[in-house]
């Protein structure tokens, strides 16, 4: 990964996204991003440039890249794995993860999150 840290100056700017552990391979949008070098708070600020078209906000960001079969850490833990290659800059989300913990999550619509396996689920 080329992390880079900010000056002094630019760590007080307000940040893009937040990567909330030292740990974390992935940070979370604080905004709606469709281009450009990102501003990730935290620790140890950094800048990722953004590989996705658009990324709403509350949605993951790939902090470096991520190898398929890979955990994918946030809070420190890991949330679920890779299950496809990921770069830097990468929208993390269902369409390239899977849950450790949520087999159901496979059947999640991508961009609602809402459940597509059930006749009777609604909006």
């Amino acid at each position: 990964m080329t992390e880079r840290t900010t000056s002094a100056a630019e760590g007080r700017a307000l940040p893009d996204a937040f990567r909330i552990h030292p740990a974390d391979n992935v940070a979370t949008l604080l905004r709606c991003v469709e281009s450009g070098e990102l501003r990730v708070g935290g620790e140890n600020p950094v800048r990722v440039a953004l590989r996705a078209e658009r990324i709403e906000a509350a949605h993951k960001l790939a902090l470096r890249d991520i190898a398929k079969g890979e955990d994918i850490i946030k809070f420190g833990q890991a949330i679920g794995y890779a299950t496809e290659a990921i770069r830097e800059g990468d929208w993390v989300h269902l369409h390239n993860t899977a849950s450790h913990y949520d087999e159901r999550a496979a059947h999640y619509d991508q961009q609602t999150g809402v459940p597509d396996d059930n006749e009777d689920a609604y909006v």
